[in-house]
């Protein structure tokens, strides 16, 4: 759909061609009714001092302090455990160091114009939450907030689907953030994951509002409960004691498949909202209807989030979206035929699937690490332990999936592997910190997403509990799995949760503890990681189920000509822009063709964690990156100028950053200068074109 804009003035045109014929007012637009999927609607009201819709009652003082704890930590309220979920989803995306600009450049402080003008940036309003189900007991948790501020002038929504794997509040320092600054309602989505447990043990699971419930009672207000009837679940415990479900790994529906569809049910839910739970109606005189025809919709969020935009953009059969704003999206693609991304001179290769290019970091990056060329950013507690590492490369020429002899040869050609594959030469130096904190939790989670494995099912004996001092399975600590909601992320580890060899040699342990029993070594469980690597490569039933998921999820390139906008980090490793962004762009320009009106940012000396920026057990970030978050701003601050005022979206560019450098774990405060604004005209030396399906990215 066009921008208001152009709408009005298609308008004009209509009323000066019919200036000679009586004026006729139109009937209002119905307004968008509420889904027959979305249930009952819980609605809260935030004062904006005690309490808030953007900082949980923290305010920006709070945001960047302590976690918030409950006062019985085994039993907190929902209350409680809201307010520390918005405090972990925050911080998670958002790094909150003043020196990184938090309170200066970004933060709840900050108003629309850049000043700081907010304060503690608590925003006063109602929050609206429900479940979104087909029938099928999916349980996606809808949530929409309407600030007390909310422009009634200047109708707006903003999506802020959870990034990652997170719930509902993932999305809330990024997307609801600058939807909430702007008066606009936000409609978030948690897409079928977030930090859903069901303790197998215990029989409990959790509810909508995080509290802790007997599965039996809770019934279809579970938000999760593994399909595993009693019996079955007994001798799985006896078999495996102490395991617990996870929403995204065990619900056995590929969640991500319906990203898109959960983004519009959002959408949907607050119009419905808008319009007083469908108490503003055409015959009411005073009362506005709001709909897509006078309401500015903006699809938005970063990761996974945005992903989910792009995908509901691409599915919009209603005209629901204007346009798209997303930064570091998962724009899942299978090689793009007539499409070709170069680098300067280099030719970096096409799409790929995340399942295809997680499962090959996680075979090689614990040796890749161990390059001299590698170097490293953090304390050796996040980092492969070399002793391990070395176990791998063993592990890997063992299996003819290296040749070389010595281990630094090893590690060299597992670097130059990940870098043939398309990995930038950027993200090097964060191979080893992501693998120790990302890698494996993604590739045991989306393995039983996209091949709908259950808990049960204990795919490439993995699975997940708690564990004891000795690393073994054990129940979680009653505190642990209280908070889970507030605390987790919905991908283990997490809360608590670990993953679980259950093949270990001696019995099972923590996966990066165990030994393999193919090598008799501690080597980061290569069985389980060449297990991984075959659900993507073989030709089994299991590899043919992953394959099928994989498929449901990929992407088209047609976002139907709304304007969009997508940035991206190039030195981001665990989305990385070859397989991404690049390549996305060079498939919309071939299937929109002129029509296309996607503008792709990409920025140096970013990457896809800015909360580990000033992470003082990651020294060395502050000293190499900037926060992408900062560009996410600019980007939805742009599309809202091109949707209100028409003004043209910046051209598809590369902005060069200055990194504040200085001393590991002490980098100087990060100021505008290390910054410079997407341009509204860049060089020539910093445009990214796309000509006969090549898209040429400037060194």
């Amino acid at each position: 759909m066009s921008s208001l804009v152009h709408r009005a003035g298609v308008a004009l045109a209509l009323v000066l061609l019919t200036a000679c014929t009586p004026a006729v007012e139109p009937p209002p637009p119905p307004p968008v009714v509420k889904p027959p999927n979305i249930g009952e609607i819980t609605r809260t009201a935030y004062d904006g001092v005690s309490d808030d819709l953007l900082t949980g009652g923290l305010g920006r003082t709070g945001l960047g302090g302590a976690a918030p704890q409950p006062v019985n930590q085994a039993a907190p309220t929902a209350a409680e455990l809201r307010r520390l979920a918005i405090f972990s989803n925050y911080t998670a995306l958002v790094d909150v160091s003043p020196r990184g600009g938090y309170g200066t450049l970004f933060g709840p402080n900050i108003d629309v114009a850049g000043n700081d003008t907010l304060g503690e940036g608590k925003v006063a309003g109602t929050e609206y939450l429900a479940f979104s189900d087909d029938g099928s007991g999916r349980n996606v948790t809808l949530m929409v907030q309407i600030a007390a501020t909310w422009n009634r002038d200047r109708p707006c929504i903003v999506t802020a689907t959870s990034s990652g794997s997170r719930g509902v509040y993932g999305a809330i320092g990024t997307a609801g953030e600058w939807g909430l600054k702007r008066g606009c309602a936000v409609a978030y989505a948690d897409k079928g994951t977030g930090p859903h447990v069901h303790d197998l043990a215990t029989n409990t699971v959790t509810l909508q509002n995080g509290l802790r419930a007997d599965a039996g009672a809770a019934g279809p207000g579970s938000t999760f409960t593994a399909a595993l009837p009693a019996p079955e679940r007994a001798a799985y415990l006896a078999a495996f004691p102490h395991r617990v479900a996870v929403k995204q790994a065990h619900s056995t529906r590929n969640p991500e498949r319906d990203w898109g569809r959960d983004t519009l049910d959002a959408v949907r839910l607050a119009f419905h909202l808008l319009n007083g739970e469908g108490g503003e109606r055409a015959g009411d005189p005073g009362r506005r209807v709001y709909s897509p025809e006078n309401t500015i919709v903006i699809a938005s969020s970063v990761s996974n989030g945005g992903a989910a935009a792009v995908a509901a953009a691409e599915q919009d059969t209603e005209n629901l979206v204007d346009g798209v704003a997303v930064a570091e999206p998962v724009l899942q693609l299978g090689p793009v035929p007539g499409v070709t991304v170069r680098r300067g001179a280099v030719v970096q290769g096409s799409g790929r699937p995340l399942y295809d290019y997680a499962t090959l970091a996680n075979l090689y990056q614990p040796c890749a690490a161990q390059s001299a060329r590698a170097g490293s950013f953090g304390l050796p507690a996040v980092l492969p332990a070399p002793v391990v590492a070395d176990a791998r490369c063993a592990a890997l020429r063992a299996r003819g999936l290296l040749t070389t002899a010595t281990p630094p040869e090893q590690a060299d050609e597992s670097l130059d592997l990940l870098l043939q594959a398309g990995f930038e030469p950027d993200s090097t130096p964060i191979q080893a910190t992501h693998f120790t904190l990302a890698t494996p939790a993604i590739t045991t989670t989306y393995a039983n997403a996209y091949g709908r494995f259950g808990v049960q099912d204990n795919l490439c004996d993995l699975s997940f509990a708690g564990v004891d001092q000795a690393f073994a399975p054990a129940p979680l600590a009653p505190a642990q799995l209280a908070q889970s909601f507030g605390t987790g992320n919905g991908i283990p580890p997490t809360s608590g949760i670990q993953i679980i060899n259950d093949a270990s040699v001696g019995g099972a342990r923590e996966n990066t503890r165990s030994i393999t029993p193919s090598t008799g070594a501690a080597d980061y469980n290569i069985d389980a990681a060449a297990c991984q690597r075959d659900l993507w490569t073989g030709t089994d039933d299991r590899a043919n189920r992953v394959r099928a998921g994989v498929q449901e999820v990929l992407r088209t390139g047609d976002l139907q000509g709304k304007p969009a906008i997508i940035v991206a980090g190039r030195a981001d490793a665990l989305i990385p822009v070859n397989f991404n962004a690049r390549p996305y762009l060079g498939l919309n320009k071939a299937v929109e063709g002129a029509e296309s009106r996607l503008s792709y940012v990409e920025v140096t000396n970013a990457q896809h964690f800015d909360a580990f920026i000033d992470l003082p057990a990651l020294a060395g970030y502050d000293t190499a990156f900037v926060p992408l978050h900062h560009y996410f701003v600019q980007a939805m601050d742009r599309m809202w100028a091109t949707l209100t005022t028409n003004a043209p979206l910046p051209p598809s560019q590369l902005v060069r950053t200055t990194p504040r450098g200085g001393f590991p774990g002490l980098a100087p405060a990060i100021t505008a200068a290390n910054l410079p604004p997407i341009a509204a005209t860049p060089a020539p030396s910093d445009a990214i074109t796309v000509t006969d399906g090549v898209v040429q990215v400037p060194e």
